[in-house]
C-alpha cells in the first residue's frame, strides 16, 4: 500500500498546531540566550548601559579561581548525585520488575518528586540541623557525638547530594522500570534455562537492552545536577567557606548580588559549552541510538 501523500494546505495546518511552542520557545528560551550571549561581551551591571569589551570577560573568567572553585564543588556533587541516583534506582527498578509491580509502591517511590525542591530542602535542613535536628537530638540522646551535616565543608556537598538522590531517585527508577518492561519476557526465560541467577541475569541481558534508557537518565541527570541550586539556596547559602558554592549559586551571586551581569552571562555561556561537550561523550561512550531489541 503505497503511503499517503501529504495534502496541500497540511503544512500551515500544523504550523497552526506548533505556533504556541514556536512562540513560548522564541520568548523563554532563544531570546534570553541570545541575549545573554551578548551580555557576555560587554561589561553589564545591571544600573547602566552594556558596554562591550570583546573577549575580556571570557579571559577573566577563565582565570578566576572562585569559577574553578564552584566547578570543582559542582562536580563533586554531580559525581555523587548521579552515581548514587543511578545505582540505587536501578536496584529499585530491578526489584519492582522481578518482584512486585504494585501501583501503590510506584505511586509512594513518586511522592518526593513531586515536592518542590525548595521544600525539600527545608524539611531536610531542620532534620538535619546540628543543634535543634532531629537527627543529632537522636545521636546525642545515644550518646553520639552530634554531625554537622551542612557546617562540616568534608560533610555538606556528600549531604546535599544524597538529599537530592532521596528526591529523584523514585522517578529515575520509574523511568527504568518502564524501560525493564520492554524487555521482551522470552530473553528471561532463556536466562533461567540457561541456569542463570538473578544476577547475572541482570548484567547479561537486563542491562545491556536498558543502554538507550540509562542513557538518557544519565544525560538527564548530568545536566540537572549541573543546574543544582535551590537546595543550596536554602540551605546553606554557599557554605561553609564556599564548599558548597555550587557555579549555578556563583552566577547567581555575580548577577544579583555583585550585579556582575556581564560576567555571570559568560559562566553562563560557558557552562552551557561543557554541558554540551559532556553530553555528547556520554551519548558516544553510551552508544545511546543503538538498542539490542530490534
Amino acid at each position: 500500500m503505497a503511503p499517503r501523500r501529504p495534502r496541500r494546505g497540511d503544512g500551515r495546518v500544523a504550523l497552526f498546531f506548533i505556533a504556541p511552542v514556536l512562540l513560548g520557545f522564541a520568548i523563554f528560551y532563544l531570546y534570553p540566550t541570545v541575549r545573554g550571549l551578548w551580555w557576555s561581551f560587554t561589561d553589564y551591571s545591571l544600573l547602566a548601559e552594556p558596554e562591550f569589551v570583546g573577549l575580556d570577560n571570557y579571559a577573566d573568567v577563565l582565570a578566576d579561581s572562585e569559577f574553578w572553585n564552584s566547578m570543582g564543588v559542582t562536580l563533586q556533587y554531580v559525581v555523587i548525585n548521579v552515581g548514587s541516583q543511578t545505582l540505587i534506582a536501578l536496584l529499585l527498578a530491578a526489584l519492582m520488575h522481578r518482584l512486585t509491580r504494585s501501583v501503590a509502591l510506584r505511586t509512594t517511590l513518586l511522592l518526593p518528586w513531586l515536592v518542590p525542591n525548595v521544600t525539600v530542602g527545608l524539611v531536610w535542613l531542620w532534620l538535619l540541623d546540628t543543634n535543634l535536628g532531629f537527627v543529632n537530638r537522636m545521636f546525642d540522646s545515644m550518646g553520639l557525638d552530634k554531625v554537622g551535616f551542612f557546617t562540616d565543608p568534608n560533610l555538606v556537598i556528600p549531604t546535599i547530594s544524597l538529599i537530592n538522590t532521596w528526591a529523584f531517585v523514585g522517578y529515575t527508577a520509574l523511568l527504568f522500570y518502564a524501560g525493564m518492561l520492554q524487555v521482551p519476557q522470552e530473553m528471561f526465560e532463556a536466562a533461567a534455562i540457561d541456569g542463570a541467577g538473578e544476577l547475572r541475569t541482570f548484567f547479561r541481558v537486563t542491562l545491556p537492552l536498558l543502554r538507550p534508557i540509562l542513557a538518557l537518565v544519565l544525560v538527564v541527570s548530568l545536566i540537572g545536577s549541573f543546574q543544582i541550586f535551590d537546595t543550596v539556596a536554602v540551605t546553606t547559602k554557599g557554605g561553609p567557606v564556599n564548599a558548597s558554592r555550587v557555579i549555578y549559586y556563583y552566577i547567581y551571586q555575580q548577577a544579583f548580588t555583585f550585579f556582575h551581569m556581564g560576567y555571570a552571562a559568560t559562566m553562563a555561556i560557558l557552562l552551557v559549552l561543557i554541558l554540551g561537550v559532556l553530553t555528547f561523550v556520554q551519548l558516544r561512550l553510551l552508544r545511546a541510538s543503538e538498542s539490542q531489541l530490534t
